[in-house]
């Protein structure tokens, strides 16, 4: 096996950011989970695999990754609208208002809103929360 350096994560993180897109979650999370465990402070990883469970229907790892981000960053919209979804998906729509009303109050994008009932519709639970950067659809 390669050792791993700091350029090797970089790497990995930027495959398993194509993997993602190609709707491979689980490759994904193996990608990541080497560059979490040599850099757990970075929480763009986290977020990134996150989402990568997230799809992969890993729901409690998604909602506990989704967590160590806000407890990083706490107005961190899309992670809040993406802990949301997740827990929506889980079947726990109390909880998931709740941040979907905070991703709302932070950025109100109109998934945002939508998912916060703030307009009309309550969004699609089973959709890929998405990147950060991603345009509305």
């Amino acid at each position: 096996m390669p050792e791993s350096s700091p350029e090797t994560h970089v790497i990995d993180f930027r495959a398993a950011e194509q993997l993602l897109a190609a709707r491979d979650p689980r490759g994904a999370i193996r990608l990541l989970d080497s560059v979490i465990t040599a850099h757990p402070e970075n929480t763009a990883a986290r977020l990134l695999r996150a989402r990568a469970f997230f799809l992969a229907a890993q729901l409690r790892p998604a909602e506990l990754e989704f967590q160590i981000v806000l407890e990083r960053e706490p107005d961190n919209a899309f992670a809040h609208f993406a802990l949301g979804r997740t827990l929506e998906r889980a079947g726990r729509s109390e909880e998931a208002l709740r941040h979907f009303r905070l991703a709302a109050a932070l950025e109100p994008r109109p998934e945002f809103i939508e998912a916060a009932r703030f307009a009309s519709g309550a969004g699609n639970a089973d959709r890929d929360p998405g990147s950060p950067d991603r345009d509305p659809e």
